[in-house]
């Protein structure tokens, strides 16, 4: 089936079976019937991560967007928060063509070093291994001394995770002494921030294969690399577009948005706005990815996971003895830090209240901050990226 085909009965069936998506096309004039392909999907209005949030507020917990009777098989809470749904069915995400192209199969053992709770990442990767066969270490983030020695024990073979990681991974094996002889890891599929090219030399002088993939929580793959540095190929099972920022409409040149059109019905993410910002390369003839180039908005990827600026209001609201605050995001040797500044009230005990904001921020945002109490803070946003990626 052509993807135009695809597109139309995933449109028409998905008006058929979800209300709110519906109702969606009904607000933007636009008849299920006339969606016939791709190209129709244009007369669709982007759907913002924001009006999915404001969505779940108004009708939880999936703002009306999941078909009754749906097969769930998990429920996640990614930051926002935003509640998003496994589907069933094998590899639901997609992610499994990513990991063969690092020639990951059956005879592997793959750690799997992002997170397995509440937010999707780990158990994306573990179904894709289940796919084709592959046993998953379900390493997580942190551990590092475990992790290091059951790469030793174990033969591990596989690695999927944050590129930042890996090198803490290498780095703690080649401290705690163990045998280099019995490191095995062969290839590794790297996602959720930035590959530079000095990066990913050092990865290799210790892992033959390392490929870079994109993907968000919501949609699953939407581009990984073949071969290093040239470009991400989009999954024939996805409609990837970028998008002029004013106007939502796909451009050929130029930066955009990265907007998809993923292909279930029972949960139709149609002309969904990833946030991130890319454009398009031509490879050989084939168009593929640039990669994530930036983002719109406020929000701030850190460590593989978005920081927004509503969460970080609602975390320090009631933080007691916090007169203002900020947090700012660098990178130092290839790792995100992130760093919140405080300004405590008169008379605050400055030791409990560096303590306070510690815990609020790894309760609630989930993540580990360095806490600095200042006499002043400038005016400015809540959040501050101090990277540069050049």
């Amino acid at each position: 089936m052509s993807m135009d085909s695809r597109v139309a009965d995933v449109v028409r069936e998905a008006a058929r079976r979800v209300p709110a998506f519906a109702a969606r096309l009904a607000d933007a004039d636009v008849p299920p019937d006339a969606v016939r392909g791709v190209d129709g999907l244009t007369a669709i209005p982007v759907q913002t991560k924001d009006d999915v949030l404001a969505r779940q507020h108004a009708d939880p917990p999936f703002g009306g967007l999941l078909a009754d009777g749906a097969a769930v098989s998990r429920v996640f809470q990614s930051p926002g928060p935003i509640y998003e749904p496994q589907l069933s069915g094998a590899d639901p995400w997609r992610w499994a063509p990513a990991l063969q192209t690092c020639h990951v199969t059956a005879s592997d053992v793959l750690l799997n070093c992002f997170a397995y709770h509440l937010s999707p990442a780990g158990a994306m990767f573990d179904e894709a291994a289940q796919a084709i066969g592959c046993p998953v270490l379900p390493g997580g983030v942190g551990n590092l001394d475990l992790q290091a020695q059951a790469i030793s024990d174990l033969g591990v073979t596989a690695y999927v995770g944050l590129p930042s990681y890996l090198r803490s991974l290498i780095e703690r094996y080649e401290h705690a002494g163990l045998d280099p002889a019995r490191w095995r890891l062969r290839s590794a599929l790297v996602t959720g921030e930035p590959l530079p090219d000095d990066l990913r030399r050092a990865l290799a002088e210790w892992v033959p294969t390392v490929l870079m993939a994109y993907g968000t929580a919501e949609t699953g793959l939407l581009g990984y690399e073949t071969a290093p540095g040239e470009g991400l190929v989009v999954p024939d099972d996805v409609v990837v577009q970028i998008c002029d920022l004013d106007t939502g409409q796909p451009i050929e040149e130029g930066e955009g948005q990265i907007v998809v059109t993923a292909l279930r019905a029972e949960y139709p993410l149609v002309r969904f706005g990833t946030g991130d910002l890319s454009r398009w390369r031509d490879v050989g003839g084939e168009r593929r990815l640039a990669g994530v180039l930036g983002r719109v908005g406020a929000a701030v990827k850190v460590r593989g996971m978005f920081l927004h600026p509503r969460q970080v209001e609602t975390t320090m609201r009631d933080v007691s003895g916090v007169a203002s605050y900020r947090f700012l995001v660098d990178r130092v040797e290839h790792r995100d830090e992130l760093r919140c500044e405080v300004v405590p009230e008169p008379g605050a005990d400055a030791t409990v209240v560096a303590a306070a904001v510690g815990e609020r921020v790894r309760s609630a945002l989930r993540f580990t901050a360095d806490v600095a109490l200042v006499n002043d803070l400038p005016d400015g946003d809540l959040i501050t990226d101090q990277r540069r990626w050049d």
